[in-house]
C-alpha cells in the first residue's frame, strides 16, 4: 500500500520501507521465524509505512522556507498558501493603492418608509414589506438599472451584491432583470450592507438626518444617541468598518469583474467612495447619494500615491498620475 504526502511542492510516495527500523523490523523477523500467516505480515508493514509517512510529514512541515527540498519549477508550500497581500493583511487598506475589479456603486430607490418620510434603519425588519421599494422607488431602480446598461457596467456580465434589506434585494432584482443577468448572479449580503443605524433618529423625520450629519463633520467616531428597541447607532467610523470587510472580500473573490453594490441607504457608499478615494470621512456627506443613484469606481479615481519624504520614490501602481 503507499500514499502520496504533498509539501513544499514535491510529492512523497510512501511505501513499504526496507530501511532497518528496530522495533518494527524485529516484529517482522518474529513473525517470519513463527511461521505467521501472511496477513499478520501485511498488517505490520502497513503499520510500519504509516509511521514513516508520518515522519516524512512531520519532517516536511518543520522544513525552512529556504530548504533545498524544492525544486525550480515547483513553489514551495509557503509559497502556494501565500497569495499576494490580501492573504497578509487581512483587510483592505483604505484607500488601496489598486483595484482588482471595477466597481458601480447604485443606492435603492425610495422605501415605503421613506416615502413617507420617517427614518427607519432597524435590521430587525429590513425584509419586511413595508422595508421594500415604493412605487417612486421602483421606478428610481428601473432608471439605475437601464443606467447601468448604458454605461456598459454588464456587458462581460457582472456580479450583483444587494443587502437583503428589501428594498435593495428588490432593486438588484430589478437590475438583473433589466441587463440580462441571471439571478446566479445576484449575491446577497447579509450585514455588511445593512442601512446605517441612525439610533434615537429611529422614527423621526427624515430631515433630522441634517443633525446626523453635523456630528460626523465634527468627528467620525460620534455615534447618534442609543435607542430603547435595539436600533444600532452608528458612527461614520462603524460603517467603515463594514464596508472596509465588505470591499475585502470582493476584492479577494474576484479579479477583473464588474461588481455592482446595491446598498438601500446613502451613507454606506458615501462613505465607501470616500475612503477609496482617500477623502475626509467626516465630510462623506458631501458624496451623498439619491435614490437610484449610479457612481463607478475604478483605479482612476483612487489618490495617488504619497512620495517619500526623501523625494526617492519609484511609483508601481497603475493609478500614478
Amino acid at each position: 500500500m503507499a500514499r502520496l504526502l504533498f509539501g513544499r511542492g514535491v510529492a512523497v510516495r510512501c511505501a513499504k520501507v526496507e530501511a532497518p527500523v528496530e522495533t518494527e523490523v524485529g516484529i517482522l523477523s518474529r513473525i517470519s521465524a513463527t511461521g505467521k500467516d501472511e496477513e499478520n505480515r501485511e498488517k505490520v508493514q502497513f503499520a510500519l509505512s504509516r509511521k514513516i509517512c508520518a515522519g516524512v510529514a512531520a519532517a516536511l512541515l518543520m522544513l525552512g522556507p529556504q530548504s533545498s527540498i524544492t525544486t525550480e519549477d515547483s513553489p514551495s508550500w509557503m509559497e502556494m498558501l501565500t497569495v499576494g497581500p490580501a492573504s497578509a493583511n487581512g483587510l483592505l487598506q483604505m484607500p488601496p493603492p489598486q483595484l482588482k475589479n471595477r466597481y458601480y456603486l447604485v443606492r435603492a430607490g425610495l422605501s415605503n418608509y421613506e416615502t413617507m418620510g420617517v427614518i427607519h434603519t432597524n435590521p430587525v425588519t429590513k425584509t419586511n414589506v413595508d422595508s421594500g421599494l415604493s412605487p417612486e422607488g421602483i421606478r428610481q431602480s428601473a432608471k439605475a438599472a437601464k443606467q447601468l446598461k448604458e454605461m456598459g457596467a454588464c456587458e462581460d456580465n457582472c456580479w450583483i451584491w444587494p443587502s437583503i434589506t428589501q428594498r435593495a434585494y428588490q432593486a438588484a432584482e430589478l437590475i438583473a432583470y433589466i441587463n440580462n443577468i441571471t439571478y446566479s448572479r445576484i449575491v446577497p449580503e447579509y450585514s455588511f450592507l445593512d442601512a446605517r443605524g441612525l439610533g434615537a433618529y429611529e422614527g423621526r423625520k427624515l430631515s433630522a438626518v441634517d443633525e446626523v450629519y453635523a456630528s460626523d463633520s465634527a468627528s467620525f467616531l460620534v455615534r447618534p444617541p442609543p435607542f430603547t428597541d435595539g436600533t444600532p447607532n452608528e458612527s461614520v467610523s462603524d460603517v467603515l468598518v463594514r464596508v472596509t470587510q465588505l470591499m475585502s472580500i470582493l476584492e479577494t473573490q474576484y479579479y477583473g469583474d464588474a461588481v455592482v453594490i446595491v446598498s438601500p441607504d446613502s451613507d454606506n457608499l458615501s462613505i465607501l467612495q470616500a475612503a477609496l478615494t482617500g477623502r475626509d470621512l467626516r465630510r462623506h456627506s458631501a458624496l451623498a447619494f439619491a435614490p437610484g443613484e449610479v457612481r463607478r469606481i475604478d483605479n482612476s479615481d483612487l489618490p495617488a500615491p504619497k512620495p517619500l519624504i526623501s523625494g526617492k520614490y519609484k511609483c508601481a501602481t497603475p493609478n500614478c498620475k
